[in-house]
């Protein structure tokens, strides 16, 4: 790792996660390498998904909840519509057919989103965790801009990227424990993850990553990004700092094989733990069932996130797996 290399993104002053070139985890492992990379894909043990899932009907959400009302959308893998408080929230928004910076290569998705750009309601604020294709998705990016121009609020270094897509976005970029008001009544705080970033082949870790914490009437919401579990240190963190959230987004997929991803996603069983240690009163899978990403079968998360909330003795209402455009309504 050389400091003498520019970074494209960021400049400023190092910081016990940025050295004055890129960022990094504090005493967590480095991501795998190119070796690593090669071992794993030449592996020949990626299970075979279907080309195209078809989704079931669900009503579209309404325009806008009053302010007193709180529902979620699962549109699809981290993209998830949050109506709280009167304001539309959209999670790291993905509606390309690839996550990849080619749409003629790089994994295709098999599931279309639950809500297609053009019938979602106008989008307020967009919580974009990181860079990679299949959260920070430069056409998505461009279609909601022209549609509603939400603001975006991400990590240091991410808006150089949003920007490339030519329209003059409203950005936020923040570091960690960084808190910016969405409204009177709610805000939201940029908190670490287990995770990494990179665009291109030499912007390995020049922008920052992400979860959030978003503080409401109703209590918080906790959007992992994505995250692997380590020690749980950093779930056990917000319940301290912020109290048991009201609910927590949390990833299930991407995990095949853990020599490799254990250091990056969560499988279905730490995604449970996670749940543990957040106290959470209620949470949501994500990120699984729409591209094919790591080595298990589709429908593998679901099977042992099943297996896992017995083991733990969690009631599965307490963790629910929605449908592409399924809502769910909190009270």
């Amino acid at each position: 790792m050389s400091k003498s290399q520019k970074n494209p993104y960021y400049q400023g002053p190092v910081s016990d996660h940025f050295d004055g070139t890129r960022f990094f985890l504090p005493n967590n492992p480095p991501p795998k390498g190119l070796k690593d990379l090669l071992k794993w894909q030449f592996g020949g043990k990626k299970k075979k998904w279907p080309q195209k899932v078809n989704g079931k009907y669900h009503p579209k959400p309404l325009v806008r909840h009053n302010a007193g009302d709180f529902s979620i959308t699962l549109i699809g893998h981290a993209t998830v519509l949050i109506q709280v408080g009167g304001i539309n929230i959209l999670t790291d928004p993905f509606f390309s057919d690839r996550a990849s910076p080619f749409q003629f290569a790089g994994p295709k998705r098999v599931r279309r989103p639950g809500i297609e750009i053009t019938n979602l309601p106008p989008i307020d604020f967009i919580l974009l965790s990181h860079n990679h294709y299949d959260h920070l998705d430069l056409p998505a990016l461009k279609e909601l801009h022209d549609k509603s121009e939400p603001i975006i609020i991400t990590p240091l270094g991410n808006g150089a990227i949003v920007n490339k897509t030519g329209r003059k976005h409203q950005i936020v970029e923040a570091d960690w424990q960084d808190t910016i008001p969405l409204t009177q009544e709610i805000k939201v705080t940029l908190t670490p993850a287990l995770h990494w970033s990179k665009r291109t082949f030499n912007d390995h870790n020049m922008a920052l990553w992400c979860a959030f914490v978003i503080q409401t009437p109703f209590g918080p919401i906790y959007f992992s990004g994505d995250t692997a579990y380590g020690n749980g240190d950093h779930f056990r963190a917000i319940y301290q700092q912020y109290g048991p959230p009201k609910l927590s987004f949390l990833p299930i997929g991407a995990y095949e094989p853990r020599w490799f991803m254990k250091d990056q996603h969560m499988n279905p069983d730490e995604a449970v733990k996670a749940h543990l240690d957040l106290h959470s009163q209620q949470s949501v899978a994500f990120h699984h069932g729409t591209i094919q990403l790591t080595d298990e079968a589709i429908d593998q998360p679901l099977i042992d996130l099943s297996r896992a909330l017995k083991n733990n003795a969690v009631d599965p209402y307490r963790f629910s797996v929605l449908e592409c455009g399924q809502s769910k309504k909190f009270c």
